[in-house]
């Protein structure tokens, strides 16, 4: 495949690169081989060569952007999304969540149905690339894998490990867990040969879906299952997930019965590692970030979720600025929205009010030092190429790298009308002005301020395509 046109990513944190009118070469396996401008050498030779092959043309006032990677989501919970969201979230696990799953658990026909659909809406929300926790059930979990695979999209998909029951008595929901610490281990290391063996016959371009280990968080998990847990990644190099420090009262429940830190109960049990992505991290201290960058463990940020269940925000500019890898996670359902841009929008709006409450309390040489907040452009790197680096993908267009992107149109050409919600007034001309520029041959450039309005008030109406390891999966 060859694509020619704008081409828009963040190869570094606050970095936006803005490529006019380049070829995209994608080979057979959904690997770019070439990319570089349109006018170079190489550029005008390869289409030479290729002459007669279609090419996709990415039209004036459209650009393809990486597709986005949320880092950390509930599969079953998207049963419920946009709902339960009026309790702490020990209550509100109890009452909402575990319920969900364990239905889930109990209906194949509806796990079918609500993960086909949830496939779906990632790919309608431009996300390409999903981290996700499932339920304790294997069969569960491999219909997840499937419905994802079948789909089209990159999933890492988590059979959740839970051997202690953290529901009250007579509380709202059943005692949703595994019957011992042994069966919750054996099920963790048959999840991962069945996921591997699921896409085993397929060529390795095309495999999808990747198990990952899945201790839902300390209070669900013995010490003796989080070692087996951590014993299982270490041997068979199989990814990690789960919660950190992520509220008060989850906070609490730790050190009241574990006597430690969440933190120290996974470093202690090998969970803390390069392969590891912990979600939420509110309760994090300095030291502890500190510790976090050396392990390599990378943080799903979720601040939607965070402003319903955390007493206070993730320090997003202290881990960046410690060298933390951070993605962004909409956290369906303890967060209410699918799209990542939400989620984008939101860590920008709580930055800034993290630094406006600086900036209150500080003194006058405080106040000089970095700003808390992020921009927008930082932003999009964390729920593109931030994401995709905590999983070990590129999350940016080069040589070498998947073809995952999205086609997203600003503005028509024909007479500059902003598509969707985007209003461009200083591109709008009438018919006759319009046939005009286009005779001239004159064209409009998409950039930064362009872009940053897409950012701010676009939806899913600007999503034209998307293509997942070079294959076209939406719409």
């Amino acid at each position: 495949m060859i694509v020619r046109g704008t081409v828009v990513h963040t190869p570094n944190l606050g970095d936006l690169d803005i490529l006019v009118d380049y070829i995209i070469v994608v080979n057979e396996e959904g690997v770019i081989t070439h990319l570089s401008p349109a006018s170079s050498r190489e550029s005008i030779q390869l289409l030479s060569e290729r002459r007669g092959e279609k090419v996709v043309a990415i039209p004036e006032g459209t650009f393809i952007l990486p597709t986005f990677c949320d880092l950390h989501l509930h599969a079953p919970q998207f049963l419920y999304q946009g709902t339960g969201l009026d309790l702490p979230l020990m209550q509100w696990l109890d009452t909402y969540a575990l319920k969900a799953e364990a239905r889930i658990d109990e209906d194949p026909k509806l796990a079918r149905r609500v993960y086909t659909r949830l496939a779906n809406r990632l790919k309608e929300n431009g996300t390409g690339t999903v981290l996700l926790f499932g339920t304790i059930k294997e069969e569960t979990n491999m219909i997840l894998a499937e419905c994802m695979q079948s789909a089209g999209v990159r999933a890492f998909v988590g059979k959740l490990s839970m051997d202690t029951d953290i529901s009250p008595v007579n509380g709202p929901a059943s005692t949703y867990i595994e019957p011992s610490t042994s069966a919750s281990i054996a099920a963790a290391k048959s999840f991962i040969k069945r996921c591997h063996d699921s896409v085993a016959q397929l060529p390795k371009s095309q495999r999808l879906v990747e198990p990952v280990i899945t201790p839902r968080f300390v209070p669900t998990c013995s010490e003796e299952l989080l070692r087996g847990l951590g014993e299982i990644s270490s041997n068979q190099n199989v990814k990690i997930q789960s919660h950190l420090a992520e509220a008060k009262d989850q906070v609490e429940w730790v050190r009241s019965s574990r006597g430690a830190e969440d933190i120290d109960v996974f470093d202690r049990n090998i969970l803390l590692t390069p392969l590891t992505i912990q979600a939420h991290c509110t309760f994090l201290t300095a030291p502890d970030l500190s510790r976090i960058s050396t392990k390599g463990t990378s943080i799903a940020h979720c601040p939607l979720s965070n402003a319903y269940f955390s007493a206070q925000p993730f320090p997003l500019r202290e881990a960046l600025d410690l060298n933390v890898k951070v993605g962004l996670g909409t956290d369906v359902a303890g967060g209410y929205s699918m799209d990542i841009m939400n989620a984008m929008r939101q860590a920008v709006s709580v930055s800034r009010l993290r630094e406006g409450d600086r900036l209150m309390t500080a003194t006058k040489q405080q106040a000089k030092s970095v700003s808390l907040a992020i921009d927008w452009k930082e932003s999009l790197f964390l729920a593109t190429r931030g994401g995709a680096e905590a999983l070990g993908l590129h999350g940016i267009f080069c040589v070498g790298a998947p073809f995952d992107a999205q086609e997203i149109q600003l503005y028509n050409p024909a007479g500059g009308i902003g598509h969707g919600s985007l209003d461009y007034f200083d591109l709008e001309t009438d018919a006759r002005d319009s046939q005009a520029s286009v005779s001239m041959g004159n064209k409009t450039h998409v950039g930064p301020e362009m872009i940053e309005k897409w950012w701010c008030i676009g939806d899913v109406r600007n999503r034209v395509r998307m293509w997942v390891q070079g294959k076209s999966v939406w719409p």
